[in-house]
């Protein structure tokens, strides 16, 4: 096969913001093509999303018309303009990080999963059996089941994941592969000294951080109902929630807060806050709490280590796989099981430190550059396995 010819096209036309985009952008930024057969990435995008790309002599942003439409004009491009533009760009392998692909793809697919709720519909359930969102679920569910059944080449973000949504897709990908995504270095913090709980007071208290949408999967009901039994046992811990509010499920957790805790005393949420910002937040903390029940890779948690944090974490999902035993554990539908957690976390200011330790090592494994050369190895791989290369 001819060495340094490999010209990769991605779609992009569906990642606009979020973990997607954060991906995609850290991807390309790491990525070195000179040590591999890649010469060229082509990327089908919005406009908004090709000014957030990394400037390379190697990548070449295309925002058609049909990437810059809403989405069922999006997902009309995808199927019947992308597979001839890819012929005509002359890719020899189609790279869609965001789960789907063309059902008549002209060149071997690759593609990944990022989203877990489609896998699992107990999660689904949370937001209400009749509810737009599980319905949204179900069709992609189908729709990336279906992409990841024809794919050439499927990449999985834990061992969780993959585990999980092969046994209920019942299929074989041809060629599978576990990449991880990276950490940025902004968010590695060496772990500070831990106070003990004696010594903190209503007026510097022992500050415990969560970091996520407010969504039902998330269980920001339970974390809060958790805080304030710990208060009523006179414990001075407050809890700062962040993450953007979702629609009914952040009118219940704001007025929840408002029952427990009128002045906002020990109870803050502060809405989102810009991803360039996060860093500086976590080193605000004295620990993080992480109460996700369905994850497919715990970015955010992973940020948490990274921070030399020490963190209470869910019991659910991929979470002991990522956090291991650097963390203390506690079920996520159970506010006691919580209160319990953090009780034992806070009270031991020891085991924190050896926690926080070793979390923040374990946080070292989580590479951009790693990711970024191990999934240009396994496209570059998949080409070589489909009928002999290109």
């Amino acid at each position: 096969m001819p060495s340094s010819k490999l010209h990769i096209g991605i779609d992009a036309s569906n990642i606009r913001s979020g973990g997607g985009l954060t991906h995609l952008v850290r991807l390309l930024s790491a990525a070195e093509p000179a040590g591999s057969s890649v010469a060229r990435v082509t990327i089908w995008t919005s406009t908004q999303t090709a000014q957030q790309l990394p400037q390379r002599s190697w990548i070449r942003p295309i925002t058609p018309a049909w990437c810059n439409g809403g989405l069922l004009h999006r997902a009309i491009g995808q199927q019947y303009y992308l597979p001839q533009e890819l012929k005509h760009a002359g890719c020899h392998v189609l790279f869609s990080p965001g789960g789907t692909i063309p059902w008549q793809c002209p060149v071997p697919a690759v593609t990944m999963s990022q989203n877990m709720l489609p896998f699992e519909p107990s999660q689904a359930d949370l937001f209400g059996r009749w509810s737009l969102m599980r319905l949204k679920m179900q069709l992609l569910r189908y729709s990336q089941g279906a992409s990841f059944s024809r794919a050439q080449g499927l990449i999985f973000l834990s061992n969780y994941a993959r585990n999980t949504i092969q046994d209920l897709l019942k299929t074989v990908t041809p060629h599978t592969a576990l990449i991880p995504h990276g950490i940025e270095e902004r968010f590695m913090h060496v772990p500070r000294p831990q106070r003990r709980l004696e010594d903190c007071t209503e007026a510097q208290p022992f500050r415990v951080m969560y970091v996520s949408i407010l969504m039902p999967y998330k269980h920001q009901l339970e974390v809060a109902q958790a805080i304030a039994a710990l208060r009523q046992q006179g414990l001075p811990i407050e809890a700062n929630f962040i993450g953007a509010p979702w629609g009914q499920y952040a009118q219940a957790f704001q007025h929840l807060l408002q029952q427990l805790d009128p002045d906002n005393h020990f109870l803050k949420y502060t809405g989102h806050a810009p991803f360039d910002r996060l860093h500086g937040l976590y080193h605000e903390a004295d620990a993080f709490i992480f109460a996700s029940s369905c994850e497919n890779l715990p970015n955010i948690l992973i940020e948490a280590m990274a921070a030399g944090l020490p963190i209470a974490c869910s019991n659910k999902g991929p979470m002991p796989e990522v956090l291991g035993d650097a963390g203390i554990y506690f079920d996520p539908y159970s506010a006691p099981s919580i209160t319990h957690a953090l009780l034992q976390l806070a009270k031991d200011n020891t085991m924190r430190s050896v926690l926080a330790q070793a979390a923040w090592q374990k946080a070292h494994a989580y590479s951009w550059k790693q990711c970024a050369d191990d999934t240009l190895a396994f496209i570059e791989h998949v080409v070589h396995q489909h009928k002999g290369g290109f």
